[in-house]
Order: structure tokens, then C-alpha cells, then sequence
């Protein structure tokens, strides 16, 4: 055996190439000359360049020929004056001439500029950040290039914006939107529409469908129909704005001449094609009558009440007010765009001061405000706002479109099969019925985006809650309500479910419109219309307001939180014959009058009445299954209190019930284990279910939904009875009224009949249906 030798100590070893490690490279000085945003920095400071020194060279050339003009008016001076004492219409070249030199300057200027469309639609900051400005302008990282930015107006008016301006110009003196919002009040008619209650005239009008119209208008001490011109100095006149005019009914549908944007006049019948193809053949007509007679009210910019909202005419009124809303807001962002154009031109011709005709935006972006009870109804109005902007138009688009679908579709409650709920019920609570919301929309000519933050936005779409969350309370923090200061156009569809949701919300948000803004949002204030600088805009503010029934707080909102100085139109039709007709149970009803001084003092009054003179003829056992049915939360909570202190046999059921003391509450009170049971308005609302074994009822006040009144008294027939309890014989219906519950009475029991009993000596009267 071979031994190996022993390595040698410090002798040589062999290399292994592969194992060594690999050396990193040095890294070589860095040429900042090569860097790709240096060169295009530097390319794009070249271009600045450039354009200024063609700018330069421009005004030079039109200084040198202003220069030889006036040294040719100084010659000929003495000549022009003969000229014009002999002749009197020898014109001045020279001016001309100048002025049409100073708009090509500013052609070739803006030949070099982007259009405005581009600018709106290139991305979704631009289009919410700069609407609002007077001018575009480039952005550069340099502040040596700032100065020279500046007055570089990069956008120029395409051709069909500038034709509809110039078309809007003309028409200037009749469009509705420019007679509303261009002038400011005078002395006399802003004393005529601030003073409490206004001084109106009262025109009533009588239409085909909407029936018997009362139209208030403002009215000054003298008459003002036309525009009022005041002399401010010598060579200017200011014009005021004109009082109301009682509106007239469309006949025949032109576009043109209802000053429609051209824009949307041809998506108009296709996005209307359900609510008019039934009598597309025998009436071919872009409107049907009903929302003929309804646009003839808004487009005059006026208020409006209409009490008469019916699941059928649901989609005609949405249509109405959505094609208003999209008219409204694209004639505001064509007078923006055609003023940017002509201050443009005034500042390149060294003009600091801007007109006062330039004055066409508020204090804030936003200008529509529309309040919806669920998130349902926002979807339907968004598809109906998408319809009439884009239509079929491929060019078009909406973003955030997936977003807004997932979040406002589905969640649908689920509806019992086996005892179906009430047709009306199934048509109110479709859809999604959250109603915690808000969302902000952005129009461009052809690009609608939704949640677009709200001092972007020009439509904001709510519910109470939603927009109270956001308003919040004095002392809170986190409130915001400024977006608020400027809403033009303020649209309540579903009004009477607000009174089911919280009424208190509904004046909190009416109480913070039209305030002074905390921060001035960027906004330009020589844009700022001067009556919104006043403090004005409430008197400017068109409101619509659509419910199914008439409720004494919408009519004191219309005629108390609606200043409107074009006035206010209230569709007022009688009740004929009222909702007791559907009662096919054969029982009396007694209706029970007590006397009020005030509104106040009825709510003290009706609690006296009920514990004096209703309440002891109930307390006897053959008086069991007594039903309590009472409308405000707070009336429940005072009877609730009063009879647990006067130790009733009662079980109650209101909004905030839960479900094992309903089902409780329901058993004990069919198996006669309670003689009273305590029945809220709103839980009846909200859920329909149908309360058994009841042979009497008391409705401590009438019910704010007439048709509740027959449902209540249809669930005393046999089949829905415990046989073990009671009888047929003994069973009645009574009611507690007053003179401030004549709207109410007249919805049950028909307007006719409700004036004579309010009218009447008799404290007592007894109908009796179902015969």
C-alpha cells in the first residue's frame, strides 16, 4: 500500500475556477444626461420654449401694427371728426382690424392646445379637480417654468361645443334655465319672497291629467313682469330678475323650443319606450300626457307637490325629473366651458377684470340633491340618468358601473309564499331596501361617473340616513355640510316613506342647505354668481316632491322650507270616496271629534280625550281583543306609560318589538290572556303581518296610510276570530279626530264628507260599510 504524501504546509494548491465567487461588477457613474426624465424634461422645456417665443414674436407684430394704426388715427384725426360731424356713420377701420388681429393671435394660440372634451374625459382626477377653475393650465415640475405655464391655455372649445353655446346665446333671453339663474332679485321681490308668509298671487289651473293645479307666485307691491334694468353709472344697467309666470301646458313636443340640449334629444324615446309604447301607435309622442303636464311645471323652474305617486306612474316621474336633472347640468357645464373660452380670449388681450356676465357658479361643485328611501330606487335612477345621457351612443361611458352594481342590486328580503304579503308591500320593499347610502355623480358630455367625491360631483344621490350620518349634529367632530351650500335643484321622490323612516332627519338636512361654506373648496369667487354671494340660493332652489299620499309635514316643508321666487305649483285634487270603501266587514264605525285651538295643544287635547271618554267604555271583559292602533312612536310611548301605571291587562307591539315578544304579544292576545293590545303604525309598516282574534279597535289617531284603516278593520272577519272568544255582535270600530287631521280624515272617508264633519256641531258620527 501506496501511502499519499502529506500536503506540504503553505505549499501550492490547485484552483478551481468553477468555485469561485462571482466578483460584482462596479457600478459606473451615474450620467444623469441619459436619464429618460431628464430628456423628456428637457424636450418638453424645448416645446415650452418655443411656444413662448412664438407667443412673443405674435404680440410683437401686433404691437408694431397697433403702433402704425394709432399713428395713422393721430393724422387723420381732424379728417374722422369732420367726417363724423358731416356723416355720422364713417366707421374705424382701425379697431376692427385690431380686434380681429387679437382673435387670430389667439386662434393660433389656441390651435396649440388640447380640446376640452379630452380634458374632461383623460382621467377621473381631472375630471373631478378642475370643472369648477376658469381656465386649464399645464403642470410642470420647474418653477422657472411656472410663469410661462400659466399663460399657456391648453384647451380650446370644439366646434359642437361651440355651436351650442352660440345657439344658448342666442336664446339666451327665453331659455327657463338662464331667465332663473342669471339676474338677481330686486328690493321688491326679494321683500315679496322673504317675508313670512309670502306675498303670492294664486292662479288656480285645471289639466287633463294632473286635475286641479294651485299655483303660488311671489309678488311684489308693484308689478314686475319684465326685466328691471337699474343704472349702476353711466355707461352700465343691471337687470334684475323677473317675477314667476304661471306655467303653460305642452302641447306638442319640440324640443328646441323647450330649450333641450341637443345632446340628449335623441336618446329621449328610446329611454322613455316603456312608459309611451302603448300608445306609440294611435299617439306617437317622445312623452306621455302625464309627463307632458309635469315637464310643463319644471321646466319653468318652479316648485312642485305632487301628492298622487302610484306604483303605475312611478317610472313616468322618475323619467320626468332625471331627463330635468341631465338637461340642468349639461346647460351649466356648456355656459362654464364657453365663459373659460371668452376669459381666455379677454386675459391673452390683457383684460385683468372679468364681467359680471362671466358669473355662472356657486360656492360648491354640486348642484342636484336627490333624497330616495332605499338603495333600489337610486338603481333605478342611475339606469334611467345612464339612459338618457348615453343611450344606445357607443361612444359613451360609465365608470365605475361594476362597482355601483354589486353594491345597489340584490339583498332582497325574502317574502313569505304561504301568507303572502299585501301587493303593495311586495312593490315597496323590492330591491335592495338598505337605506344607508350616499353617491356622488360627475357628467361630461359623454362620460357619467359614479362615486365621485362629492365636491367633484354634480349629482349626489342619498337617503336621510345616509345624509344625516354625513351632516351630523353641532359639537360632533366629523361633520361636513358644505356640499350642501349650492344645491340648485333639490328632488324628493317617495316622500312619504321618509315619514315612516325618521321625519327628524328630514329637517335636520333641510335646516343646513344654502349655509355658508367653512372652506372655500377652490373655487374661483370672480366665477361665483353674485345672489349666491348674498346668500340667495334658497330663493334660486327649484324642489320637487313626489309621495302617494298628503301629509301634513310635506305640505309644511313645501310652504315653509321653499322660497322659490318663481313660485310653487301643488296638484290638489278631492278624495273620492275614500279608503272605508274597501271595508267588506259589516261593523260601525264611530268617529269621535274633540276640539284643538292649536296643533301643540291637539296632542295634550287627544290624550285627555282618549282617557275621559274612549278609554272607560273599554275596560268591562265583554269589551276583550281590543286593539290600540296608534301612529307616532311618541303617542305609543305616553299610552304604553299610562296604562302600565294604571295597571291595563295590555300587550304592545312597535318597531323595536323583537320577534319572540311579537310572537308573545300575539298569542296572548288571541287567547284572551290580554285585554288590550298596543299596535304602532310604523311596525305595521314595516312588516304587514296579520294580527288575529280582534273584535274592537280604537285608532287613537288616524292612520297616515288611508288604506291601513281597511286592512286593520278587514283582519276582524270570522275567519281570522277565535271562536272561543266574542262574537259577531259585538264588535266596533272607533276613531279619534280633530280639525288638523282633516287631510287624513279625507283619504278614509272622501274630501266631501271629511269638510262636513269638521264643519259640523256633532261630536259624533257612525258610518257603516260592507253592506
Amino acid at each position: 500500500m501506496v501511502r499519499s504524501r502529506k500536503p506540504v504546509r503553505g505549499g501550492k494548491r490547485k484552483y478551481d475556477r468553477q468555485q469561485e465567487p462571482r466578483r460584482k461588477q462596479k457600478k459606473g457613474k451615474f450620467n444623469f444626461r441619459e436619464a429618460s426624465y431628464i430628456k423628456e424634461r428637457e424636450i418638453k422645456n424645448e416645446e415650452i420654449e418655443n411656444r413662448r417665443r412664438m407667443l412673443e414674436e405674435q404680440k410683437a407684430r401686433q404691437k408694431q401694427y397697433e403702433s402704425d394704426s394709432s399713428e395713422e388715427e393721430q393724422q387723420d384725426s381732424m379728417m374722422l371728426l369732420l367726417k363724423t360731424l358731416s356723416d355720422g356713420k364713417e366707421p374705424k377701420k382701425s379697431a376692427i382690424e385690431s380686434e380681429s388681429e387679437s382673435e387670430k393671435s389667439n386662434e393660433v394660440a389656441d390651435t396649440e392646445s388640447s380640446d376640452s372634451d379630452d380634458y374632461f374625459e383623460q382621467s377621473e382626477d381631472n375630471i373631478e379637480d378642475t370643472f369648477e377653475r376658469s381656465s386649464y393650465k399645464e403642470e410642470s415640475n420647474h418653477s422657472n417654468d411656472d410663469n410661462v405655464v400659466v399663460n399657456i391655455k391648453e384647451d380650446e372649445e370644439d366646434e359642437e361645443e361651440d355651436a351650442e353655446a352660440a345657439e344658448g346665446d342666442i336664446n339666451h333671453l327665453k331659455d327657463p334655465f338662464s331667465i332663473h339663474l342669471s339676474h338677481d332679485l330686486d328690493n321688491d321681490l326679494y321683500k315679496a319672497v322673504s317675508c313670512v308668509p309670502q306675498v303670492t298671487e294664486v292662479t288656480r289651473l285645471t289639466w287633463p291629467v294632473l286635475g286641479n293645479i294651485i299655483c303660488e307666485i311671489p309678488k311684489p307691491s308693484r308689478s314686475s313682469n319684465d326685466l328691471k334694468d337699474s343704472k349702476v353709472s353711466l355707461l352700465e344697467q343691471e337687470q334684475f330678475a323677473q317675477c314667476g309666470t304661471v306655467p303653460t301646458l305642452i302641447e306638442t313636443v319640440d324640443w328646441n323650443k323647450l330649450y333641450i340640449k341637443s345632446q340628449i334629444q335623441t336618446n329621449i324615446t328610446s329611454a322613455n319606450y316603456n312608459n309611451i309604447k302603448n300608445d306609440i301607435d294611435s299617439k306617437p309622442a317622445p312623452l306621455t300626457q302625464m309627463q307632458k303636464e309635469l315637464f310643463s311645471v319644471i321646466n319653468n323652474y318652479q316648485d312642485l307637490y305632487y301628492p298622487e305617486r302610484t306604483f303605475s306612474n312611478a317610472d313616468q316621474i322618475r323619467f320626468v325629473y332625471c331627463f330635468h336633472t341631465i338637461n340642468h347640468i349639461l346647460k351649466t357645464r356648456t355656459k362654464v366651458l364657453h365663459h373659460n373660452a371668452k376669459i381666455a380670449k379677454l386675459k391673452s388681450s390683457a383684460i385683468a377684470d372679468i364681467p359680471e356676465e362671466y358669473r355662472d357658479q356657486g360656492l360648491v361643485r354640486p348642484k342636484v340633491l336627490i333624497v330616495v328611501p332605499f338603495r333600489h330606487s337610486c338603481l333605478k335612477i342611475v339606469e334611467t340618468l345612464i339612459s338618457i345621457l348615453i343611450g344606445e351612443d357607443k361612444g359613451g361611458s360609465v365608470m365605475n358601473k361594476n362597482r355601483f352594481m354589486e353594491d345597489f342590486s340584490g339583498n332582497e328580503l325574502a317574502l313569505p309564499k304561504r301568507n303572502p304579503k299585501p301587493e303593495d308591500y311586495e312593490l315597496t320593499f323590492q330591491g335592495n331596501t338598505d337605506d344607508t347610502f350616499k353617491i356622488g355623480i360627475s357628467i361630461t358630455k359623454k362620460t357619467l361617473k359614479l362615486y365621485s367625491e362629492f365636491y367633484s360631483s354634480d349629482i349626489i344621490i342619498t337617503s336621510l340616513l345616509g345624509l344625516r350620518m354625513l351632516v351630523g349634529a353641532e359639537g360632533e367632530a366629523e361633520r361636513d355640510y358644505d356640499f350642501l351650500a349650492s344645491i340648485e335643484l333639490l328632488i324628493m321622490d317617495q316622500a312619504e316613506l321618509f315619514f315612516m323612516q325618521n321625519w327628524d332627519h328630514m329637517i335636520h338636512v333641510l335646516n343646513h342647505l344654502h349655509l355658508q361654506p367653512k372652506e372655500s373648496h377652490g373655487v374661483d369667487f370672480s366665477r361665483v354668481r353674485s345672489w349666491c354671494v348674498n346668500g340667495w340660493t334658497k330663493y334660486y332652489r327649484q324642489t320637487l316632491i313626489f309621495s302617494a299620499i298628503q301629509l301634513p309635514e310635506l305640505h309644511g316643508v313645501f310652504n315653509k322650507k321653499c322660497f322659490n321666487y318663481a313660485g310653487k305649483v301643488k296638484v290638489v285634487n278631492p278624495v273620492t270616496p275614500g279608503s272605508i270603501c274597501q271595508v267588506i266587514v259589516q261593523v260601525p264605525q264611530v268617529f269621535h271629534k274633540f276640539n284643538a285651538t292649536s296643533h301643540s295643544q291637539s296632542l295634550e287635547g287627544r290624550m285627555e280625550f282618549f282617557v275621559k271618554k274612549i278609554l272607560p267604555q273599554y275596560k268591562d271583559s265583554v269589551m276583550n281583543h281590543t286593539l290600540i292602533f296608534v301612529p307616532s312612536y311618541f303617542d305609543f310611548v305616553k299610552l304604553r306609560n299610562f296604562l302600565k301605571k294604571e295597571d291595563y291587562s295590555f300587550v304592545q307591539i312597535c318597531e323595536y318589538s323583537k320577534d319572540a315578544k311579537v310572537a308573545r304579544a300575539r298569542d296572548m292576545f288571541f287567547h284572551s290572556d290580554a285585554h288590550f293590545l298596543l299596535y304602532s303604525e310604523r311596525f305595521h309598516f314595516y312588516r304587514r303581518i296579520r294580527v288575529k282574534g280582534i273584535r274592537h279597535i280604537i285608532f287613537y289617531a288616524l292612520p297616515a296610510f288611508p288604506h291601513f284603516y281597511s286592512e286593520i278593520c278587514n283582519f276582524m272577519q270570522e275567519a281570522n276570530q277565535n271562536p272561543k272568544a266574542g262574537s259577531e255582535s259585538n264588535m266596533t270600530v272607533t276613531s279619534i279626530y280633530c280639525k288638523y287631521d282633516v287631510l287624513a280624515l279625507a283619504a278614509i272617508i272622501g274630501t266631501e264628507r271629511a269638510s262636513k264633519m269638521i264643519a259640523s256641531e256633532k261630536s259624533v258620527h257612525m258610518l257603516i260599510t260592507g253592506e
